[in-house]
This record gives structure tokens, C-alpha cells and sequence, in this order.
């Protein structure tokens, strides 16, 4: 792995884990056993990286996506395998993380936010089809109105004004979501599968 990526990949982990705001470029240049010169040769400064850490992030996200559709032996089940890439992330994420971007970081955060919101509006109606087409959904559920709800009820999962985490926890918000999703459109086939995956998974 080049170094630019080491660093990006460690500069994620690092502001998961305790958020931003609190992580300096000396601190940075410490955990990554690095000097701060060579952090200024691949970022001009704390908000590019950010910024960058942000990309690497969305497009190692997509990549997942695209290979849990290309993988998974329908629609109900590239859902499921989404969600397992996406929990094992939320796990790992500080509630600082999300305010730290959220209040000094606002243009990259709306950046982030609308990318996600294209990205999974596409993603999701091009899912709806592929479960039509399979007799997993109702054919009377319209993939781009229903695509687009999602995409922008996703965020509330993170919003402490309504989900505050010394209530709910994110990976039960988040597994709750999805099997409201599927289970609001899922024909009586689609369901019988949804429920055999979700028996098997609480087994394990």
C-alpha cells in the first residue's frame, strides 16, 4: 500500500475512534509514526484531509455495493450484506466523529451527505427493480419515490436530536430501518426469504 493510502486509511481509523476536532496534524504525525512535513506532501492541510479520508471512505463503500450486487443471489440478500458492511463500520464510529464533522466541518459533511444521498438513491432503485423483476417486491412500489425516502430517512440514524445514543444504539437503529424498508414492499416470497436470513443470523 502506497503511503498516501497508509495514511488515509490510519487517519480514518484514528478520527472514528475519538472524532476530529480533538486529533491535531502532530497528533496525526505521531500515530502514524510519520513527520508532519510528510503529511504536507500528500494534504494541504487538516480540512483536505478530512476532505480526502471522506472520498476513500464513499468509494470503498460504493466498491462494496457494486460487489453485493454482483454477488449476492437476490435482491433481499444484497441488502442484507450491505447492511453487514455498513454495521461493522458503525461500530467503529465515534457519536463525536459525526458532531465534529457536522459543526466544523459543515461543507464537507453536506458534500458527503448529497453524494450519499445520489449514490444510495440510485442504488436502491436500481434494487427494487432487480427484486420486482425476482417476485421479491410488489410491483406496485415505485422505485424512485421509494429510493429517494430512504435515501433521505437514512440520516436520521445518526441524528442524536431524535435517535440520542444513551437510548438507541446505531446498529439496532440501523437493522431496524432496513428490515422496515424490505419488509414494507416484500411480496409473501420475498418476506418467507427475509425471515429465514433473519432466524439464521440471530442463531449465529
Amino acid at each position: 500500500m502506497e503511503q498516501r493510502e497508509q495514511i488515509l486509511e490510519k487517519a480514518e481509523q484514528l478520527f472514528m475512534k475519538v472524532g476530529i476536532k480533538s486529533v491535531s496534524m502532530d497528533d496525526l504525525a505521531r500515530h502514524l509514526g510519520v513527520s508532519k512535513k510528510t503529511l504536507y506532501q500528500y494534504f494541504e492541510n487538516k480540512s483536505d484531509l478530512v476532505h480526502k479520508v471522506l472520498e476513500a471512505h464513499i468509494e470503498r463503500e460504493q466498491a462494496h455495493c457494486l460487489t453485493a450486487r454482483d454477488n449476492s443471489e437476490n435482491a433481499i440478500a444484497e441488502m442484507l450484506e450491505v447492511t453487514k458492511f455498513v454495521l461493522a463500520h458503525l461500530r467503529d464510529l465515534s457519536p463525536t466523529t459525526v458532531y465534529d464533522l457536522q459543526k466544523y466541518y459543515q461543507p464537507i459533511y453536506a458534500m458527503m451527505e448529497n453524494h450519499h444521498k445520489r449514490e444510495t438513491v440510485a442504488q436502491i432503485e436500481d434494487n427494487i427493480v432487480r427484486g420486482q423483476k425476482e417476485g421479491l417486491y410488489r410491483k406496485d412500489v415505485h422505485p424512485g419515490i421509494v429510493a429517494r425516502m430512504y435515501s433521505n430517512s437514512s440520516f436520521l440514524i445518526v441524528d442524536e436530536d431524535i435517535f440520542p445514543l444513551r437510548e438507541y444504539d446505531r446498529e439496532t437503529l440501523l437493522m431496524q430501518f432496513v428490515l422496515h424498508h424490505i419488509r414494507g414492499m416484500a411480496t409473501e416470497k420475498g418476506l418467507e426469504f427475509l425471515e429465514k436470513n433473519v432466524r439464521r443470523e440471530r442463531a449465529n
